[in-house]
């Protein structure tokens, strides 16, 4: 499985230490930035983990910004993606098992590193298959018709 993560300069932290999990734990991942605490718009980085997600390039996304809202918001701009914010376990694996969420976003002002890593691994070890699987394609098939809509 491949993985990109990305944050803003707020999430930075967070995103070294979540980078050192997955390193521990023989996850690929690709750093989408940023690469420092100097002040980046979580939007850049958001589009470019939502585009890749999208197009196959990597299997999942993790995103970090101060608190989470602003990168699930700006990732789930991208058609066909569903980010979700969490911050617990439950929520996590529940992103995943029930909502088929391809991307993770986690606020770093709001939860600290290891229940981050606890975030992540919970996402990472759960697979879509769920009984929700009408409900989500009832998003999917809403975004088409807005999609279609709007390029006529």
């Amino acid at each position: 499985m491949k993985i990109a993560v990305g944050s803003d300069h707020n999430g930075f932290d967070l995103k070294e230490e979540i980078k050192k999990y997955l390193d521990s734990e023989k996850y690929e991942f690709i750093d989408y930035g940023c690469y420092s605490c100097d002040a980046v718009d979580y939007p850049d980085v958001a589009f470019q983990v939502a585009e890749d997600v999208s197009e196959n390039k990597v299997d999942r996304g993790i995103l970090i910004c101060g608190t989470g809202i602003g990168v699930a918001i700006a990732a789930c701009k991208y058609p066909g993606i569903r980010a979700a914010l969490c911050h617990d376990t439950y929520s996590a694996e529940r992103a995943q098992l029930s909502n088929n969420a391809q991307i993770l976003t986690m606020g770093a002002q709001i939860i600290g590193p290891e229940v981050g890593k606890k975030v992540v691994a919970a996402y990472l070890n759960s697979f879509w298959g769920g009984g929700s699987e009408r409900k989500v394609n009832k998003i999917t098939n809403r975004e088409n018709e807005f999609i279609a809509k709007s390029s006529k």
